[in-house]
């Protein structure tokens, strides 16, 4: 495939659009999606440097980076930390990431260094203070352990038996173990004082894996704005840049407004800097610095933009078809699959279309050459629009653990007494024979305060409780009966319950079902178009699906995970695998807002492929359902996603191949008993981030199989949760920083009478915001289109009650 980037190549190595070389100031007018990030990276190509490029906004600054990779060329994340003054949770990968950059500076080879405008308004620590919050091991260091261990827990690390999560660290005699926040858990092996080696951890085995060159470690609970002293201006990345630094402004108007909206949203003061003092510090400093984008330049990129395609795709080949006719049109795939299908659609390709392998995140024209020439991304063709996110280490537990730990305070379960609370353990002196020894006990707290020691010994007649409801549950009486009650009980409705599983589970056995075919060309190229790195876990949910779909008996699997831990991409591509082999798939949802969200979600995964989705729900006229009913029945959808309105009577799959059901536990009785009756004919696939401890049980006593995603996306952000008095400052800074990177604010409030009070109230502190309200005394049409508008991001602010909080899910709110 051609090198997409030639004909911009070829422009800059005639000299021409370089005004950074001349050194000082200089400008260009003319940017369109990322022609920006490709002209800087073919001046890269011919005259190697040390640049900063400044972007508008976070997501972009993401985009560049991504792009120059794709490239081979060398590039640096400088990224904005998440925080307010004076606080102490800094994301530890992001503050490693710009002290990495900032360590480098002086020795850094020709490269470019990419940052939003936020992130260079933001104070950097004093070049002496590296030491205190970033520390570099290497195999034959010399340095004392006990200091490590001691800089390792006031730096905010926790100490663990074992390494889990990022943040712990362990120690065992001469090794220490430690799981950075950025990178894989490694392992320090101790000769003396020297680190005699350094490597990678497996959390399979928890043995050492491949040798480690080097351990980046960063002091995680740092205020980085303790050594801002007040009424001076804070120290920036920009005042340590010297004369070898070239810089590229890009969009100088958005940089401007994006900078000022940051400063309004989170008070800055003098913590932040200003636009102006980043400005005149990168004129000082640097030996070059360009605007791209303004009006007024007498030099130009000779760009424009990229008209839009059609939305069907084989519109849109017929456009590039059109346009192939009077210019260059250039189709970068970033994926082989990628290419493969857009060779499908094109048929024989056309005289003056031209595929090549790369990134290019938006697409745009160029009028540099004899023949323009148009740079589209597959992406932007069949309108498959991605979240690029970048890897880092890892945050697998072992599954075993996460099941069976418990804690003091957790409630557990006496097989002969009941339910308790676990207070946790303690040693008691035993007499026997005039000998005296210790032994370990669990302390059980029971009703009225009554306790229970239970030998360490015995410690499998004591379980960890697992609830279907919240709250906390109603502990047993020490000695009573009605423990042994609830047993018999529970014992009569286990033997009806066995009697149907072992029914359906015969059926199951006996019934040859339609097994997939084995993956064509279509599954491969869908699956190596999966915008995100695959977790371990994910692969190994995909394997078993795969050979459970070719299986000659009806797949029955349980998909258990946290919420955005990837389990619709599991069924995605299950629901891709049935529909390819010309089966029907049915994706049932507990409410109307996921019905519409998975129907967004399925069509743009599909996008490209010649399969019909549609959704039904209450929200659908009658003619609509009448319509899309019809349309079932003779096999023209292929992907119908739905409430509970799909087990109906009166919907009739032509070829019904796989379910899909998006946690079985908000369902019915009856709508649970036609389930189980779909489990005994076709492939059932069911997601759950709170499985019932029913199917638990059945899944982890291998009556029903269960793959567990127990692996966080990379880049996945936590939900932030405190408990306070209603604080206005408080609630101000909060939405401040949520907006200010980007992201949304979900407020729940518990009436509805004076809800719109508190909307007013959150307007006036975010008066810049696009602020909505959703209560359950709307109609369905005006909540459905206030939810769809949050989950499009045309809303930054939602105060709702609680009666839209379980049906909506908000993959952007921290």
């Amino acid at each position: 495939m051609t090198a997409w980037h030639e004909v911009i190549d070829a422009t800059v190595r005639e000299g021409e659009l370089d005004p950074l070389a001349a050194g000082g100031d200089s400008a260009l007018s003319g940017r369109s999606g990322s022609s920006t990030s490709v002209w800087l990276a073919s001046l890269a190509m011919h005259r190697p440097a040390a640049r900063l490029l400044v972007t508008a906004h976070l997501d972009q600054a993401d985009e560049v980076c991504d792009e120059f990779r794709a490239r081979g060329l060398p590039v640096h994340r400088f990224p904005a930390l998440e925080t307010l003054p004076g606080e102490q949770g800094v994301r530890s990968d992001l503050l490693a990431e710009r002290l990495a950059v900032l360590r480098s500076l002086a020795s850094l080879e020709p490269g470019v260094v990419v940052a939003p405008i936020a992130a260079l308004m933001q104070p950097v620590p004093d070049p002496e203070a590296m030491s205190d919050l970033l520390r570099t091991i290497r195999a034959g260091d010399r340095l004392d352990r006990e200091s490590l261990l001691t800089w390792l827990a006031s730096a905010g690390w926790d100490r663990a038996a074992s390494v889990e999560r990022p943040g712990e660290f362990a120690v065992r005699g001469d090794v220490i173990d430690i799981f950075p926040e950025v990178g894989a858990p490694a392992r320090l092996d101790f000769f003396g004082d020297e680190v005699e080696s350094v490597h990678a951890i497996d959390l399979d085995t928890m043995g050492s894996a491949q040798v480690l060159d080097r351990l980046d470690l960063v002091a995680g609970a740092t205020d980085v704005t303790a050594d801002v002293d007040a009424g001076q201006d804070p120290r920036l990345l920009s005042s340590l840049l010297d004369d070898r630094w070239e810089v590229v402004l890009d969009d100088p108007a958005e940089i401007r407004e994006q900078s000022r909206a940051y400063l309004d949203r989170t008070a800055g003061g003098g913590w932040l800097a200003e636009l102006e003092q980043v400005q005149r510090e990168l004129r000082s400093q640097a030996r070059a610095l360009c605007l791209i984008g303004g009006s007024d330049s007498p030099h130009a990129l000779p760009v424009g933009p990229l008209p839009a395609f059609a939305e069907q795709a084989k519109d849109a080949v017929t456009e590039i078809r059109s346009r192939a006719a009077e210019m260059d049109v250039i189709i970068v795939c970033q994926h082989g699959g990628d290419a493969d299908r857009m060779r499908e659609l094109l048929g024989e390709t056309p005289p003056g279309v031209r595929m090549a392998e790369g990134y290019l995140h938006r697409g745009f024209t160029w009028h540099g050459s004899e023949r323009p020439t148009q740079l589209a991304s597959y992406d932007e063709i069949v309108h498959r629009y991605q979240v690029r996110r970048r890897k880092h280490g890892s945050g697998k537990r072992r599954d075993l653990d996460a099941f069976v730990e418990v804690s003091p305070g957790d409630h557990v379960v006496h097989r002969e007494h009941g339910i308790a609370a676990f207070l946790g353990m303690q040693l008691q002196v035993r007499h026997e024979d005039q000998q005296h020894s210790e032994e370990e006990f669990l302390v059980l707290e029971f009703a009225q305060g009554a306790r229970l020691l239970v030998p360490a010994t015995s410690i499998e007649d004591v379980h960890r409780y697992i609830g279907a409801f919240k709250g906390a549950p109603e502990r047993s009486t020490l000695g009573g009966k009605a423990w042994a009650n609830r047993k018999e009980r529970a014992a009569d409705s286990v033997r009806e319950l066995a009697a149907e599983l072992l029914r359906v589970q015969a059926v199951r056995q006996s019934r040859s079902g339609v097994a997939c075919p084995e993956d064509g060309a279509w599954q491969h190229e869908f699956e190596a178009a999966f915008p995100w790195d695959e977790t371990k876990d994910q692969a190994a949910a995909f394997e078993a699906v795969l050979g459970d779909m070719q299986a000659a008996r009806p797949m029955d699997r349980l998909v258990c995970g946290d919420v955005g831990f990837g389990k619709t991409e599991v069924a995605i591509r299950a629901a891709f695998r049935a529909a390819a082999s010309g089966r029907q798939v049915a994706v049932l949802v507990p409410t109307t807002v996921l019905a519409e969200q998975h129907e967004r979600t399925f069509r743009g995964r599909f996008a490209g492929y010649p399969f019909r989705i549609e959704s039904m729900s209450r929200f659908k006229t009658r003619a609509a359902q009448r319509g899309i009913t019809a349309a079932l029945a003779a096999g023209k959808i292929d992907v119908l996603v739905g409430t509970h309105r799909l087990l109906s009577d009166d919907v009739r799959f032509k070829d019904l191949g796989l379910v899909v059901i998006d946690e079985e536990q908000r369902f019915g009785v009856e709508h649970k008993q036609r389930l189980l009756q779909l489990r005994a004919t076709v492939d059932v696939l069911t997601m759950t981030a709170t499985p019932i401890p029913r199917t638990l049980h059945m899944s982890m006593m291998g009556l029903r199989d269960i793959s567990s995603l127990q692996t966080a996306p990379v880049d996945r952000r936590a939900v932030v949760t405190e408990v306070m008095p209603w604080n206005e400052s408080r609630l101000r800074a909060a939405i401040g920083r949520e907006l200010a990177r980007e992201g949304q604010v979900f407020v729940v409030h518990n009436r509805v009478h004076d809800l719109d009070d508190i909307a007013e109230a959150v307007h006036a502190l975010a008066p810049d915001a696009r602020i909505a309200t959703g209560h359950g005394r709307m109609s369905a049409r005006e909540l459905e289109r206030t939810m769809l508008a949050f989950m499009r991001h045309e809303v930054d602010v939602l105060v709702a009650t609680t009666i839209i909080e379980s049906g909506i899910d908000i993959p952007n709110a921290n």
